[in-house]
């Protein structure tokens, strides 16, 4: 488990992370998401011990970063926004390395190895260099790398970034097979990869978090509005105007004339639901209603409105 509690972190007189709380439970893997600048690569840093905080404390399995930056460190896996690596090397020989340097050797880095390449595809790229790879592989390779030695935490700062719609569902894919055994923090400014990996997402903005919960949840507290379009045809001035009399509670938005056809958007407060009355004027009115479809607030609506401030540069 990962405990924060009261994590403040300033580069000069630049407050990149403003006394932020929040815990994760082994299993889950989390979304941390944010604008450029809001204080995730940050916050990651301070986790995995690169760096130190101005205040507050990180705890990992009870453990105090302060104190215990070596032992915490040998139990997470950690991807880097960049996913630095050295280009001229071999994968295997990158992966010798990096074993080496943790002290996997022998029997034990076979085993090691044997694994990484099973779960990170790498069984046909072993022999290239790192610099002959996509950028698709190369990201496997770095998560090779976080994960050769079998870590109980797995963070990663912006895994996706760059990569195309077929490595980004490769990697998606990969990420929550991790998630069945490990602890995962995932960082992305990409609400859609954020929405479709993730157990629960936590926000933050100007260094602070703003909301934290499964989509569901925070889609389930935004109070905005529900978006309604009618298409319809026999229209007539008189009868659009006396839709406010049938339902009160929608405003009309805008209205658009299509040869016969008259499109309207409509909204309405998110607790009500006036689609009957609606129907039921339509009806009365004679339209020939041809689509009646409902928008409702996305998580990038709810990111959009809690972030319409404008953030820092951290």
């Amino acid at each position: 488990m990962i405990r924060i509690e009261n994590l403040v972190k300033h580069y000069g007189d630049v407050k990149a992370v403003r006394s932020i709380n929040f815990e994760v439970k082994d299993g889950e893997i989390l979304g941390f998401l944010g604008a450029n600048g809001a204080g995730k690569s940050t916050t990651l840093k301070v986790i995995t011990g690169y760096l130190s905080p101005t205040a507050g404390n990180v705890y990992v399995n009870d453990l105090n970063i302060l104190e215990h930056s070596l032992e915490i460190r040998k139990q997470i896996g950690y991807l880097a926004e960049l996913n630095p690596q050295y280009l001229d090397m071999r994968v295997f020989d990158l992966l010798e390395f990096t074993a080496q340097i943790r002290g996997i050797e022998g029997k034990k880095f076979r085993n090691a190895l044997t694994r990484v390449i099973e779960q990170c595809g790498l069984s046909g790229i072993l022999h290239k260099t790192v610099a002959e790879c996509s950028k698709g592989f190369r990201q496997r390779v770095g998560l090779a790398t976080a994960i050769l030695h079998d870590p109980q935490i797995l963070i990663m700062d912006e895994p996706v970034s760059g990569l195309d719609p077929n490595q980004i569902v490769e990697i998606r894919q990969l990420i929550k097979e991790l998630g069945k055994e490990k602890l995962v923090i995932i960082s992305s400014h990409i609400l859609q990869e954020i929405e479709a990996t993730v157990d629960r997402i936590i926000i933050i903005h100007e260094g602070e978090i703003i909301a934290n919960g499964t989509s569901q949840e925070l889609m389930a507290s935004f109070h905005g509005q529900t978006e309604l379009t009618l298409e319809i045809q026999g229209t007539t001035a008189e009868s659009i105007a006396a839709l406010k009399d049938a339902a009160p509670e929608i405003s009309i938005e805008k209205q658009v004339v299509e040869g016969d056809r008259t499109i309207l958007s409509l909204e309405y407060d998110k607790g009500v639901d006036p689609r009957i009355a609606i129907f039921n004027h339509a009806v009365k009115s004679k339209w020939t209603l041809l689509e009646m479809s409902t928008k409702k607030a996305q998580l990038e609506d709810i990111f959009h409105k809690l972030t319409i401030r404008g953030g820092s540069d951290a």
